[in-house]
């Protein structure tokens, strides 16, 4: 029940790292258990709560960017959840660790990564949107090797999820329930520079209840289709408002996807208000690496 607890103070709250004293305490509790433990089924069970805190740790440091922190969170998870044949468990610390790989921009190495993560969930419980989850990440990362035709193909495969009935995720270490398909959709032809696929999408996302992240995430993808079409008014606009998103929340997920953006206002900064979005950037960088 704590492990579940904690991971609703993690959803929940603006500044992620703000959970980690708490993780740690009960990742300490855990690991005397484990040392105690005796018979199989306890192990297992105990296993299964390490894995699920273990990959709990690693998002608070994957939002922080301590990259080989959360990397080697998720590999202690894998190995955890492979210890008590949990394969949902399993596919999860997989997925998540192929999101280091994307953010890094080695989709090459994320692919192998989630076709393993892909066969575990297909021996996990049907009734889990485990498998659908694995299959929106991997269209992200065909959009990142130009896929377009496997991306799709992967993002149909996700929608899938619309068939399964009752509770499907656990609000905790497994949280995908379709809700965010659209989002991921856009992001995807984002991705593949192809705003005239994307727009419409994001454009509908906007109108729904997000999260800080969930609309500064959108909020930048927009942004980036009008830097693919030169829109400098649109450009500054969206990113305003992702800038005063990133402000209120100190969000490593959306300074990364303002450094993504940055990367491609080159060959706008002779403009001052392009300039001034870049300098701004900048610093949001500066906060959270110091932070």
């Amino acid at each position: 029940m704590l492990n579940e607890h904690l991971w609703r103070v993690f959803v929940l709250s603006k500044f992620k790292g703000t959970v980690l004293p708490l993780v740690r305490d009960q990742f300490d509790v855990l690991v005397a258990s484990l040392n105690r433990s005796r018979g199989l089924p306890v192990h297992q069970r105990l296993c299964e709560l390490t894995s699920e805190l273990l990959q709990l740790a690693g998002e608070i440091f994957f939002d922080a960017n301590e990259y080989s922190d959360a990397a080697h969170c998720y590999t202690l998870a894998a190995a955890a959840s492979k210890e008590a044949s949990a394969f949902d468990l399993w596919a999860c610390a997989m997925t998540r660790h192929a999101f280091i790989e994307m953010y890094e921009r080695s989709y090459d190495k994320a692919v192998p990564m989630l076709e393993l993560a892909a066969r575990l969930a297909r021996r996990g419980d049907e009734s889990l949107s485990t498998r659908y989850w694995v299959s929106a990440v991997q269209a992200q990362a065909f959009a990142g090797l130009g896929e377009l035709a496997a991306c799709q193909q992967a993002l149909d495969a996700a929608e899938q999820v619309c068939t399964l009935s009752g509770d499907v995720s656990n609000g905790g270490w497994l949280r995908f329930d379709g809700a965010r398909l659209a989002e991921e959709r856009g992001a995807c032809y984002v991705q593949l520079r192809r705003p005239d696929l994307a727009e419409e999408v994001l454009g509908d996302v906007l109108h729904q209840s997000l999260s800080a992240r969930r609309r500064g995430s959108a909020l930048t993808d927009l942004a980036m289709i009008a830097v693919q079409r030169g829109d400098v008014n649109q450009l500054v606009t969206y990113a305003d408002l992702v800038l005063e998103i990133s402000a209120q929340t100190g969000s490593g997920f959306i300074s990364r996807k303002l450094q993504g953006l940055q990367g491609h206002l080159t060959p706008l900064l002779g403009n001052s208000r392009v300039y001034q979005v870049n300098q701004q950037i900048m610093a949001v960088s500066r906060r959270v690496s110091e932070g």
